[in-house]
């Protein structure tokens, strides 16, 4: 297995001499929207399900540790780019074994920056510094540069400071290296460099139809909502119009449909439990877990489980 920082979340023994089964969930690296999302989940199958549940953060993607089987589960946002060997994921061809599990929550995402910045729109990031490549985690180029494009600019009409990961980027614009921030609304990480920088200001994007063709050009399946100021979500001050798209939990065909049946099932049946320790799961809607994710089919666990409930046919 890869070096991973690993924090496990254990389940009791179960009855007689049983132990109960272990499964790792690969996330991104510890303060991110992915990694807090994570560690609700683990607790919630390790007191649901009984399993025992092990996050593993981590600088990559993830999807070659549940491919290769070294990990069980991947909280993802671009998991149909990796399954279609499409996107950041050309050239890799088709991956055939991936599985779905369900959608969760959506990744409200937000190009922030400093509240005494003379940047008040995304147009205004012409000419700035803005972190590119993201070589650990490429997707993450792509929502940044599919910001620009809502309001007509690139990477092109900026200043790239490369950053291998999302939570360096955050390093970067907390030390002054960039000037503007990029992460999912509620994260760790944006408390951080609010705290850090004396308070933050979300930059809201377009709405037109223009505007989200030019979204939806890079970023499949992205929509546009409507984020009102809310105590827990710095930088929100008035409603403001932002990127979203769906948190979806991905596994392998050769997870078992027990365990699988069972994840599902304690996700479905947890939300109480979930937004306990994440509050953004306050947005998850449990009806939804079946909703269809072009390039990866259900997995046969959740499928029966689904199936059982009347989620799907």
């Amino acid at each position: 297995m890869k070096s991973l920082h690993a924090v496990a979340l254990c389940a009791p023994l179960l009855t007689g001499a049983a132990v109960a089964q272990t499964i790792g969930i690969v996330t991104t690296p510890a303060g991110s929207f992915s990694n807090s999302a994570g560690q609700a989940i683990a607790k919630v199958l390790v007191e649901r399900a009984k399993l025992r549940a092990i996050v593993q953060a981590q600088a990559s993607t993830g999807f070659e540790e549940v491919e290769s089987g070294s990990a069980d589960f991947n909280v993802s946002f671009d998991a149909t780019f990796y399954s279609t060997g499409t996107g950041e994921y050309e050239g890799r061809g088709r991956q055939p074994a991936m599985r779905y599990v369900g959608s969760l929550i959506p990744y409200r995402v937000a190009m922030h920056v400093r509240a005494d910045s003379r940047i008040n729109s995304i147009t205004d990031l012409k000419g700035k510094r803005v972190s590119s490549e993201f070589n650990a985690q490429k997707t993450i180029a792509r929502i940044i540069e599919a910001h620009l494009a809502n309001m007509g600019l690139g990477y092109g009409d900026v200043v790239r400071i490369p950053a291998p990961n999302v939570v360096r980027q955050a390093e970067d614009f907390m030390s002054g290296k960039v000037d503007v921030l990029f992460f999912a609304l509620g994260s760790a990480a944006i408390k951080q460099a609010n705290a850090s920088v004396g308070g933050l200001r979300v930059l809201e994007v377009g709405t037109s139809p223009d505007a989200l063709k030019r979204t939806q050009a890079l970023l499949p399946g992205a929509y546009v909502m409507q984020v009102a100021p809310n105590p827990a979500l710095d930088g929100i001050t008035k409603p403001t119009n932002l990127i979203a798209f769906d948190m979806v939990l991905i596994t392998n065909a050769k997870v078992s449909d027990e365990i699988v049946y069972a994840v599902a099932k304690a996700l479905h049946d947890g939300k109480e439990d979930l937004v306990a320790t994440f509050p953004p799961f306050g947005l998850f809607q449990p009806q939804n877990m079946a909703k269809p994710l072009e390039g990866a089919p259900l997995h046969a666990g959740a499928m029966k489980y689904y199936r059982e409930i009347g989620l799907t046919k």
